[in-house]
């Protein structure tokens, strides 16, 4: 493979997109294929969020947060195919899809104290391996500078639909107004990005154009 840091030989690929577009499948599908890790930035968020819900503070509260924020232990790991992440030492899995963690989720991302925090352990996993993350300003802020970017998308209906497949109902509309219109980091098509509406494609015809996109964008397959 194309390198993209000649120095220690690993890269990263960004994958972007808002909610339900299909962004962590595919990443994860790419993932086992390329033989990487694959660190979803969004589980962090959704942490942070399950325990500021924890310890009853309200999102809105910034100031309080970033009290809270200060004095959690955060650790990113991976288990060798996905990343993992722990609060104070609890391993955190299924906590992070409830309908509270869901509906509070993008107010928690807007604050500029987190998002700093969190992207600097974003940024700390290249220091390992290569990898391909998934998010929403991958591309733009965590690794701007990386050749390797696709911002997936599909239209609203479908990802709606997908949300409920899956047990989680939310306001897709909303999530995508308050995740395009933060001050901090917004979601939108980093520069260089190549766009994959997946509506209309499988599992495997989406894998399929995601490889042909990256090799377009230099990486050797």
């Amino acid at each position: 493979m194309n390198l993209h840091d000649p120095e220690t030989g690993r890269f990263a690929i960004a994958i972007d997109g808002p909610a339900a577009s299909g962004k962590s499948t595919l990443a994860r599908e790419l993932a086992k294929r390329l033989g990487l890790v694959m660190v979803n930035s969004g589980a962090m968020y959704r942490a942070v969020t399950w325990k500021t819900l924890q310890e009853n503070l309200q999102p809105e509260d910034s100031p309080k947060v970033v009290t809270l924020l200060r004095k959690m232990n955060i650790t990113c790991g991976s288990d060798g195919i996905e990343s993992t992440i722990a609060i104070d030492g609890q391993l955190l899995n299924e906590e992070l899809r409830s309908e509270k963690v869901n509906a509070n989720v993008s107010t928690i991302a807007a604050i500029p104290e987190v998002r700093e925090k969190l992207v600097g352990l974003q940024r700390d996993y290249l220091q390992h391996s290569s990898l391909i993350m998934e998010g929403r300003d991958i591309g733009s802020v965590v690794f701007p500078d990386t050749p390797f970017k696709i911002y997936v998308t599909a239209a609203e209906n479908i990802r709606a639909a997908r949300r409920v497949k899956i047990g989680e109902i939310d306001a897709i509309a909303k999530r995508d107004a308050a995740d395009s219109a933060r001050a901090t980091a917004p979601l939108i098509v980093p520069e260089g990005a190549v766009i994959l509406d997946t509506s209309d494609h499988t599992i495997e015809s989406g894998l399929s154009a995601a490889l042909d996109i990256l090799k377009q964008q230099g990486l050797a397959l």
